[in-house]
């Protein structure tokens, strides 16, 4: 399978990109999924269009990402646990109770990727979802399975750029209206409105706030910010969704930079006023912010700590630092 490039490309001036940003298309004619109990070729991965998840959005998922070591001749997922942890709590919302346990769903990952081949990086996607085909409102009695697909993907954006980002109108979902705590797929409406009218303004991503207009996060990843020599973050009560990167970004920068980390409120003005800000999660990795509402973040270009994390984060994502061995799952 080749590379998709799904980079935005950069321009001048405080508004990046003249064209939107290039999606992923996936042939269905290439690849494995792990489907039904089974790993199958990618075209028998099929759902009915009467499925409940495809009405409502009743699923959950997760996002994992695989990092080719070229040196160790090793392909290394990220905190691949860790990810079926979250999703397992998110099943517990949705009243979930697949046949595949956390231990069962990393080893069928592992057995998924290395049956691929890859030598380069990879995005894992498992999708737990309300099977059952009928249109009734409900989350019980219906028939919960699971599915995992995997593709090669290098950077999702230009992480080294600077993203040039916007406060959306579009609020984050609120904990009392939908469970954002969960990994919930219907819950990503709000995520794809806020973000298509931010591509649609000429940015490269939008950050949402609450409903009562403080900081929460962008529209699929989690935030910081520096200022006054101190890292920043929403705290979970600013109904962020916990990231598994967010986790592990607070680990190395108290413990690699020796730096304080605050979880609280942060108001949007704050953003303006800030040093450094940077995007991280799975997707967007650790990514530098270089305007906010084209206002520009310190000097407008990516800030010493946050390419200073950013190193360190890849290091332990490629399995080339042993102290956070512990983060990766070798395929081979």
């Amino acid at each position: 399978m080749t590379q998709t490039n799904t980079s935005i490309p950069q321009q001048d001036g405080n508004v990046s990109k003249a064209e939107s940003p290039k999606i992923p298309v996936l042939s269905l004619e290439e690849g494995f999924a792990y489907f039904e109990g089974h790993i199958v070729p990618m075209s028998e991965a099929k759902v009915s269009v009467a499925t409940h998840a495809l009405q409502y959005g009743t699923a959950c998922f997760e996002g994992i990402r695989g990092y080719w070591n070229a040196d160790h001749h090793q392909l290394y997922l990220l905190k691949l646990r860790e990810h079926y942890e979250r999703m397992a709590d998110s099943w517990n919302v949705l009243r979930m109770k697949p046949a595949e346990t956390v231990d069962d769903l990393c080893r069928i990952t592992v057995e998924l990727v290395r049956k691929h081949g890859y030598h380069q990086d990879v995005y894992v996607r498992p999708l737990t979802y309300k099977a059952s085909r009928t249109i009734k409102l409900t989350l019980t009695s219906l028939e919960d399975a699971v599915a995992i697909y995997t593709f090669a993907m290098g950077n999702y954006v230009d992480i080294n750029a600077g993203l040039n980002v916007c406060t959306s109108s579009w609020r984050r979902a609120n904990s009392n209206a939908m469970p954002i705590r969960a990994k919930v797929t219907g819950a990503y409406i709000n995520s794809s409105l806020a973000v298509d009218d931010a591509n649609a303004a000429g940015f490269d991503e939008a950050i949402l706030l609450t409903h009562d207009g403080s900081v929460s996060e962008g529209s699929s990843c989690n935030l910081f910010i520096l200022r006054n020599g101190k890292f920043a973050t929403p705290a979970l009560s600013e109904d962020i969704l916990e990231g598994v990167t967010r986790n592990a970004l607070i680990d190395l920068i108290r413990d690699e930079l020796g730096m304080v980390v605050e979880e609280r409120r942060i108001d949007r003005t704050e953003l303006y006023a800030s040093d450094e800000i940077f995007l991280c999660g799975t997707g967007v990795q650790v990514s530098p912010v270089s305007s906010v509402d084209r206002r520009s973040v310190g000097t407008g270009n990516p800030g010493l700590f946050t390419m200073k994390l950013q190193e360190l984060y890849l290091a332990a994502c490629r399995g080339e630092n042993d102290k956070y061995r512990d983060w990766v799952t070798p395929v081979y």
